[in-house]
């Protein structure tokens, strides 16, 4: 008797055992694309879940009670920090377990706006321009560079093989799978482009700096709008003396809705409208998801700029 107790002991034990190494950890990430480098980090162990739901702008998102609960209930929680989800902070410090302001990590190539660009690129009044990047303010859409999603990803995998140590080996080596997935891309990426290189466009969210940076790419302005708010008609004639100025060009809006300007502003001129997308709204949070998010930055400039003549 004895003996089958000891033995369904010992059963139980391995069960629990077993249980533990594969027990998913509770990760919460802000947004979307940190959403997709957590997803890689814990390909086969678990699935991430993202805060803002799709079409929603971290710049100014209001929260929920059910989202101020899961932000408090997350085992781990990342967030690119205040300057982007200002919204943020305040349930952030009711947290009692571990969460990171990826901004803050040592290795990250961040980048600032620059004063001479704030005023030579961007087209805005007062009152309608989505939210102002101050000269000097950190440019908070860092995860647009690879070297820096493979900073957040070496983070995550250290929370989560700390957090977990039964699945440690797993994370480990998805990391390093991240890692060279991604060096493959960025030379992809840089072999694509150069097409681009030297082409107009023109954004309506200055979002793409971290890419352009990688990439040899540069926009030639920025119209920052609300796209549901109409500029005065002088205004729209600067905008569209900037278009003329630069000929045959590219305009580019981001989802979900393209602002009733860019026709108005395009009317009439060599310009082509298209989308662009920072956040990867759409995409499904796999261990490549991160991947097409930046192949579809790439696909839609390139697909874009390459019907225009060849740069000068």
């Amino acid at each position: 008797m004895s003996r089958v107790f000891s033995v369904a002991c010992l059963l139980l034990s391995t069960l629990l055992c077993s249980t533990v190494a594969r027990a998913e950890v509770q990760v919460l990430t802000s947004i979307k694309p940190l959403q997709l480098i957590a997803a890689a980090v814990q390909d086969g162990v678990g699935e991430p879940d993202v805060l803002l739901p799709p079409g929603a702008s971290p710049h100014h998102y209001a929260l929920r009670p059910s989202d101020i609960r899961r932000v408090r209930d997350a085992q781990l929680m990342y967030w690119v920090g205040p300057e982007l989800e200002n919204f943020l902070p305040r349930v952030m410090a009711q947290r009692t377990q571990p969460s990171v302001a990826v901004q803050t990590l040592a290795g990250l190539q961040l980048q600032h706006f620059d004063e001479a660009q704030e005023h030579d690129q961007h087209d805005h009044g007062a009152d309608d321009h989505d939210h102002d990047h101050q000269p000097g303010s950190l440019d908070v859409h860092l995860w647009l560079n690879p070297v820096n999603a493979q900073v957040i990803a070496a983070r995550m995998a250290a929370d989560l093989s700390s957090a977990d140590p039964g699945n440690a080996a797993r994370y480990q080596a998805n990391l390093a799978a991240f890692d060279k997935r991604l060096e493959t891309l960025d030379a992809r990426l840089k072999t694509r482009l150069v097409a681009a290189e030297g082409k107009p466009y023109f954004v309506f969210h200055e979002a793409y700096n971290y890419f352009e940076h990688a990439y040899g790419l540069e926009h030639a302005g920025v119209f920052s709008v609300l796209g549901e708010v109409q500029p005065g008609a002088k205004h729209v004639d600067a905008m569209r003396e900037r278009l003329q100025e630069a000929g045959p060009a590219c305009v580019f809006s981001e989802p979900p809705f393209v602002p009733r300007l860019a026709k108005t502003l395009t009317a009439g001129l060599p310009v082509n409208l298209a989308v662009l997308d920072p956040m990867g709204a759409e995409l499904s949070a796999n261990a490549t998801g991160y991947e097409t998010l930046m192949d579809n930055l790439a696909n839609d400039l390139t697909q874009c700029l390459g019907n225009l003549p060849a740069a000068q």
